[in-house]
């Protein structure tokens, strides 16, 4: 697409024509880029994340304007995309890896500390949001992102705009006590306990779709401890084990990616984190959803997502240019 024809699909979708600064802040280090128009970026800087200090994290982000001011204008707004969940009634932040924003109330904070609009979304809201408008959901109106990474997270976008739900909490499939117990394959019935979860409950897809989770599915299966790529190295090579830990991970989680579709009404699924570069498992995972879900796509609906790389940035610069 020319960046003409870009800019004019960003403003159909109440886009602004001002410069934004934006950066993608995950535990270890903020990449800072601006956006001079709807459908342009242009990559500034990348510094160390300052995760256990909100002072110096204000600090930072204080400092990579002012060394970049002229790329912007006095009333740029600041969008950011961040590792953790960001309520969108009052901007309080929650994460993990950057544990300073926990219970700020970020988005006023930094407001007032930077003398400019902030806005924020979690990384996995701004990868859809990048997906949607620049990515493998262009032209879709209902794109629903499964990130499934070290663990698993998702988001929603309709028309080319975020679905910001209660808490900052939307898409997130991840979690909840869903998990199928028992699985018929070759003729065998498995039965799969409900593994605990982080967030505090069990049988949540987060504790067999990541990476961790085929490892620890593996393990109850087969009773060894593997590296997730050497176990989908060995499916791929067609090792009896792990063809068989890659069937039941299958099994498992189409069942609720395909609820997940079914429920929002995508078209598709463009698949960010870790997982997504191992292409034949997102072509299986592809093949058993699209065989559980009520409207049959001749197309590809799970797919690897296209802004793997820039995703956090695209999307925050779609997010301030939006508005929020």
């Amino acid at each position: 697409m020319s960046m003409i024809a870009a800019e004019s699909e960003w403003a159909d979708r109440r886009g602004s024509g001002k410069p934004v600064f934006c950066a993608d802040v995950g535990g270890s280090f903020m990449k800072f880029a601006v956006s001079p128009a709807p459908g342009a970026l242009v990559p500034l800087e990348k510094v160390a994340t300052p995760a256990a200090s909100w002072d110096d994290l204000a600090a930072s982000l204080s400092a990579l304007i002012e060394r970049h001011q002229g790329a912007g204008d006095p009333e740029s707004p600041l969008a950011l995309s961040i590792a953790g969940l960001v309520d969108p009634r009052d901007g309080r932040a929650t994460s993990a890896n950057i544990p300073c924003i926990t219970g700020r109330r970020l988005v006023d904070e930094l407001s007032a500390m930077l003398g400019r609009r902030v806005l924020a979304a979690n990384d996995a809201d701004c990868l859809t949001l990048a997906e949607a408008n620049e990515g493998a959901g262009r032209g879709h109106s209902v794109v629903f992102c499964a990130i499934m990474g070290t663990g698993i997270g998702g988001g929603l976008a309709i028309d080319g705009c975020l679905v910001r739900g209660a808490g900052g909490v939307t898409g997130e499939w991840g979690h909840g006590p869903i998990l199928n117990t028992t699985v018929e394959i070759y003729g065998e019935t498995l039965h799969v306990p409900r593994f605990p979860c982080g967030c505090g409950q069990s049988g949540c897809v987060d504790t067999i779709g990541g990476a961790r989770g085929i490892e620890r599915l593996h393990d109850f299966l087969h009773g060894c401890e593997e590296t997730s790529h050497d176990i989908l190295e060995n499916w791929q090579a067609g090792e009896a084990r792990a063809v068989k830990t890659v069937a039941v991970y299958l099994e498992l989680v189409a069942d609720p990616l395909a609820l997940a579709v079914n429920v929002t009404g995508a078209s598709i699924v463009p698949v960010g984190g870790g997982l997504a570069s191992v292409t034949p498992l997102i072509d299986a995972l592809d093949q058993a959803v699209r065989r559980r879900i009520l409207n049959r796509f001749g197309h590809p609906l799970v797919t690897p997502a296209l802004r793997q790389d820039d995703g956090g940035l695209v999307g925050a610069a779609l997010l301030g240019h939006q508005g929020g």
